[in-house]
């Protein structure tokens, strides 16, 4: 069982950054019809998303996140002893993005730097990974980096996947802190990982001419083999069951009760699906907040995005249990219980 207690670390603040291109979804023309995309609205609870231009990337959108707390904060630069990034749209396939984040953001040469290739889960795993790096009390401040441009390698003829993600980069500080603990619970199966895919471009199916062939899946789903393959019924019936599951074991572990939770907030994977996952866990709507409304499916942003845009008044003012959940690509997915006590929450950054 994957379960893991990282003592003597907590939250310190957590912002978000969002291009200012926006797209809405109501008559929008990958859809057949102005009725067409009122039901994918209906369904899938996304309105409309922020777009990134060709030349910004994940890191940009990182960066002004990271930049904006930092300040917040009134951190030192030099004090920050490591930074995570998870992405799956990096900037190069080689070097690793953190390693260009530490130096754009100057910080300290002597600042550990990581990448991890994760999606949905991503913030949660990334979450557990600098929690450890800090936990001795050797490294005392981090920076957990993470977002997606979604977009760039989804097919815009693609009607099952081009409305429904956005793009967004976000930055959690994490700091030591004695008497402060996270809980996780993280798993994996492998088996699954066809279900969201982009065939080509990497070492196992290298780019050919062939890549570059569209071909029509179905009426209104067109894509080639460097865009983003969605299994929208494997997907559904993973995330349906195995987030409700990875909830109720790490509540199950540290021996509390959802009724002990302020505040559950999700990966914003389609209104649908996570309705289906909050009744499971019979929690009050109030408790599940969603942005999935004017930001869709951000990926490995999409908690920290719904926690900056939906929260930000309660996470600044009260102290709150939390727990958040992310599943999908991989197939991954975990779950993480922290409490928050007044944390900085700055507005979200537009670019």
């Amino acid at each position: 069982m994957a379960f893991q207690t990282v003592k003597n670390v907590k939250i310190a603040g957590v912002s978000g950054c969002v291009p200012k291109k926006v797209e809405e979804n109501k008559g929008h023309k990958v859809f057949d019809s102005v009725i067409d995309s009122e039901k994918f609205i209906a369904t899938t609870g996304v309105e409309r998303r922020h777009i990134a231009n060709d030349d910004t990337t994940t890191s940009d959108m990182c960066f002004h996140a990271a930049e904006k707390l930092l300040a917040e904060l009134n951190w030192s630069k030099d004090s920050v002893d490591c930074l995570v990034f998870v992405t799956q749209t990096p900037d190069y396939i080689l070097p690793a993005t953190s390693c260009i984040l530490q130096d754009r953001l100057k910080l300290s040469e002597e600042c550990y730097t990581l990448d991890i290739s994760l999606g949905c889960s991503g913030w949660v795993y990334g979450l557990s990974t600098i929690s450890t790096l800090l936990s001795s009390g050797d490294m005392k401040r981090g920076l957990l980096l993470c977002g997606e441009t979604t977009l760039k390698p989804v097919s815009k003829t693609d009607k099952s996947a081009y409305p429904l993600f956005g793009d967004a980069g976000t930055a959690t500080a994490i700091e030591f802190s004695e008497n402060n603990t996270i809980n996780f619970h993280l798993a994996t199966d492998g088996s699954g990982f066809e279900a969201i895919i982009i065939p080509d471009g990497g070492y196992r199916n290298p780019f050919t001419a062939d890549s570059l062939s569209h071909e029509e899946i179905e009426p209104g789903i067109s894509r080639n083999k460097l865009q983003t393959i969605l299994n929208g019924m494997d997907v559904f019936s993973f995330g349906i069951s195995k987030a409700p599951q990875t909830v109720n074991k790490l509540l199950g572990y540290i021996g509390r009760e959802i009724q002990d939770i302020d505040y559950a907030v999700f990966h914003q994977a389609n209104l649908f699906m996570n309705e289906k996952i909050r009744k499971k866990l019979k929690l009050d709507q109030q408790q599940v907040p969603y942005s999935l409304k004017n930001y869709g499916n951000t990926s490995s942003a999409s908690i920290p995005i719904t926690m900056i845009t939906e929260l930000r008044e309660q996470l600044q003012t009260q102290r709150l249990n939390n727990i958040t959940c992310g599943f999908g690509v991989g197939l991954s997915w975990g779950s993480a219980y922290f409490e928050t006590d007044r944390i900085v929450v700055p507005e979200l950054v537009i670019i």
